[in-house]
């Protein structure tokens, strides 16, 4: 298998930029609330499909290297931008703000480009690569619709959050009670429009090269950029977070686990993985929260054991 590294990544820079303007077929897709902004590239050689449901921030865009790599060795691969975020229409009038009226919203669109674009270009083998919140709209989508997908891989998926120094039962009574006297679409408490961390405060990834690419491309793509969430959110995610206990995978799942996560509850993943048939779940030593975009030693490490996971599973 080809391995990006941290070592030459500035220097390919250029390679994974041309392949990203002239291999990524891009457009938008229509659905009835509004227009998705997605890619795909599918090598001669493709042998398997992987759609990518990314986390809460992201989009096509911080892809680029991921996209890259998995061409590279052979994978089809599909991406949309979720609603409200990324190149991805926006509901609200501060585009930073971060805002769904229901959770099942996200998977209604995953839903829509599945039988749509994806279905369209590729009938073979199809693995689901979920990334945080874009793990739970995976786990969401993969448990409400019928579907054709062999398995489902999870990256630190959001099955909980971390409140920082709000007790939980409390920040969920909040948020309940802020959507109920009409501040759903109000940032809640602490959080504001985008503003980026420097390397040594984030706490999504050890790798400063990645982190550092990551912000250079939100600096030069504004239109992409996404600040903090509202309470109308914040409830949303909660329901989920209740409910999803009560789905079953009918598909192989593997969850990538974040020993040093603190943006989502690792507990929240042990739980899940105990209640589906066929589950694993792996936790990677001194790893934040972006899996994905880590340092090379943990990164290959997940990747690894993606590939290996993608080989395991059949076609449906």
């Amino acid at each position: 298998m080809f391995y990006s590294t941290e070592h030459t990544l500035f220097e390919q820079q250029k390679h994974i930029d041309d392949f990203f303007t002239q291999q990524v077929t891009k457009q938008h897709l229509a659905t009835p609330s509004g227009n998705l902004y997605y890619g795909y590239a599918i090598p001669t050689q493709a042998h398997t499909a992987i759609v990518i449901s990314s986390g809460r921030i992201e989009g096509l865009d911080k892809y680029r290297e991921l996209i890259w790599e998995l061409y590279n060795n052979n994978y089809a691969v599909f991406i949309a931008d979720h609603q409200g975020q990324g190149r991805s229409y926006r509901a609200l009038k501060n585009p930073h703000k971060g805002f769904v009226n229901v959770f099942s919203d996200y998977a209604n669109d995953l839903a829509i480009f599945d039988s749509t674009i994806i279905a369209q270009h590729w009938q073979g083998k199809k693995v689901m690569l979920g990334h945080s919140m874009g793990g739970a709209i995976a786990f969401n989508f993969l448990t409400q619709f019928d579907n054709n997908y062999s398995g489902v891989f999870l990256s630190a998926p959001m099955f909980d959050i971390y409140t920082k120094g709000t007790p939980k039962p409390i920040a969920k009574l909040v948020a309940k009670i802020a959507c109920f006297i009409g501040l759903n679409k109000s940032y809640a408490l602490g959080q504001g429009n985008y503003k980026p961390e420097t390397f040594a405060q984030n706490t999504l990834t050890s790798s400063e090269v990645r982190y550092q690419l990551f912000r250079q491309i939100y600096q030069q793509e504004p239109s992409v950029q996404l600040g903090g969430v509202t309470y109308g959110w914040l409830n949303a995610a909660f329901k989920f977070i209740k409910d999803a206990p009560n789905s079953t995978l009918p598909i192989p799942l593997f969850i990538a686990s974040a020993q040093l996560d603190t943006v989502v509850d690792n507990k929240a993943q042990q739980n899940i993985t105990h209640l589906q048939k066929n589950a694993i779940l792996e936790t990677f030593s001194d790893a934040k929260h972006e899996l994905l975009f880590e340092q090379d030693s943990i990164r290959k490490a997940v990747l690894t054991r993606f590939y290996e996971f993608c080989d395991s599973v059949t076609s449906t």
